[in-house]
């Protein structure tokens, strides 16, 4: 049995220990909200517990969030050790996630609560996330290739994670573009927000490349970073989830500028495009469920990467019942809600377990601090 607040000599050490590897846990809340929703039409009390899950994730994120401005006004120095560090860096890219997962619900379940309102906030937010995601997707991986150590061998499908925010806020510009009148703000966005999938997906499925590659060569990862094998997930689940819903409002704005065979090309490309990125993510979700396996009669040691198993297989999810609605196909929504069951089942264990360590405190360590504390030791 872990101590309490171990690696914690006093309270205020969360905040010296906090790290942005925290956000996963409003990724994968986030998403389990937006996916719950779709039961909704079984129960209307699904969806009160949807929408509540949806505010309790803003109040985490809105809590991880002072906790790591905190960390870097009060601890600049030891702050900056992320950047040097090669792989709490890519976490950054769990901040605009995490963030879009918000957006999303603003559209979702705001608009119901609070009116027009929420879409203007989820507009204002969605520039935001823009600017946090393209400032990530392209500075961290600039850190990797100047700064950061990392060897073939080593490498995990935590190199996606900077890359991914771009199509992440893709996606949530798809569905804000339906709240929208159209002109040419949303014109804007619709452009953008492919721009913004081209930014992600086109370099995480080279990762992807260089990936299988290691896992030939340097066999499976350690058993403590094998959840990050459900990782890979997440560009293919929300590489199709962005091309289906930008697909669906290209048509009623590019017709209003007249074009027209850009507007159909755009939307069957979405489908077909999304069939495909579909299968792809079914034999990643079998790697992932393999991989999962074969380290289990080891034992699986849990840590914050554990959330891995919540938001990739979510945006595969949404991705999944976007295509069965679009196609009006029940079989491929009715796959889509067996993933649903999983994915909540996961969530609710992974949840558990969080805050179990964030009671014994041994979930808040900032590995990049470890040199500097050691000498404080001495």
């Amino acid at each position: 049995m872990k101590k309490p607040l171990y690696q914690l000599k006093q309270r205020h050490d969360v905040i010296r220990q906090f790290t942005p590897n925290w956000f996963t846990v409003t990724m994968g809340t986030g998403v389990v909200a937006l996916i719950l929703a779709e039961f909704s039409v079984f129960a209307q009390s699904i969806n009160m517990f949807a929408t509540l899950l949806w505010q309790m994730n803003i109040v985490l994120f809105s809590l991880f969030s002072v906790l790591y401005i905190l960390r870097w006004l009060i601890y600049p120095h030891e702050a900056r050790q992320i950047f040097t560090h090669s792989s709490m860096a890519l976490f950054l890219g769990t901040i605009p996630m995490g963030l879009a997962t918000i957006i999303n619900g603003f559209l979702k379940f705001g608009v119901v609560l609070y009116g027009d309102i929420a879409i203007q906030i989820a507009q204002m937010l969605w520039y935001v996330d823009v600017f946090l995601a393209v400032l990530i997707g392209v500075f961290v991986p600039f850190l990797m290739f100047s700064r950061q150590k990392h060897e073939l061998k080593t490498m995990t499908a935590m190199w996606l994670l900077p890359i991914v925010a771009c199509e992440v806020t893709a996606a949530s510009g798809g569905l804000l573009l339906q709240h929208l009148a159209v002109g040419q703000t949303t014109l804007g966005i619709l452009f953008g927000s492919y721009i913004l999938w081209g930014m992600s997906v086109l370099p995480a499925f080279a990762i992807l490349t260089i990936l299988l590659l290691r896992l030939a060569l340097h066999q499976l990862p350690s058993k403590e970073l094998a959840i990050s094998s459900w990782l890979a997930l997440g560009p293919i689940g929300t590489g199709a989830l962005a091309l289906l819903v930008l697909g669906a409002q290209a048509p009623h704005i590019l017709q209003a500028y007249h074009l027209n065979g850009l507007a159909d090309f755009l939307h069957y490309a979405g489908i077909a495009s999304s069939l495909i990125l579909i299968g792809f993510g079914v034999w990643w979700f079998a790697i992932a469920v393999l991989t999962t396996l074969s380290h289990v009669k080891t034992g699986l040691p849990f840590n914050l990467g554990w959330w891995g198993l919540t938001f990739p297989l979510g945006v595969f999810t949404l991705a999944i019942l976007n295509l069965g609605h679009q196609l009006q196909v029940n079989f491929i929504v009715n796959c889509g809600l067996a993933l649903s069951v999983l994915l909540i089942a996961l969530w609710g264990m992974v949840m558990l377990k969080t805050l179990r360590g964030m009671y014994q405190g041994y979930l808040f360590h900032s590995p990049c601090l470890q040199n500097l504390l050691q000498r404080e030791q001495v």
